[in-house]
């Protein structure tokens, strides 16, 4: 958590940007924290974000029941009914430029889908599979 804390603050002030990430910043962060325990760690993988996206992790949820088969499309909370925005960053330029609401929902929605907390190699490569969509 130092390291993801050290990288975004050098990036945004290297950036001039004190509140505004972009979703390739949030991704430099996770590979940095993914690097200091695993040196020979390389990038995320799409792939491996999509099938985690669409798995259901040992629950009745997956990320995709309220955030559609397709995450350029906007959702629904399958409890509370409350529409949800595009997750890709391709089709809501909101998404990933927040690191507190980045940090908010990755808390609460991999409590919701794979009842712990998510890893960052899976946050990144999640993240990755997003930044592939297209609207």
């Amino acid at each position: 958590m130092r390291i993801r804390i050290l990288v975004l603050s050098t990036l945004l002030a290297l950036s001039g940007a004190a509140s505004a990430l972009t979703p390739d910043d949030v991704k430099s962060a996770l590979a940095a924290e993914v690097k200091a325990t695993d040196p020979a760690f390389k990038d995320f993988s799409a792939q491996r974000g999509n099938v985690f996206f669409h798995a259901r992790h040992g629950g009745e949820w997956s990320c995709a029941t309220c955030h559609t088969e397709l995450p350029a499309a906007s959702g629904q909370h399958t409890v509370t009914k409350k529409p949800i925005r595009p997750l890709a960053p391709a089709a809501n330029a909101e998404r990933f430029t927040n690191q507190d609401k980045v940090d908010k929902w990755f808390k609460r929605n991999c409590n919701d889908v794979a009842k712990r907390a998510c890893t960052a190699r899976e946050k990144g490569d999640l993240l990755a599979y997003l930044m592939s969509v297209k609207p």
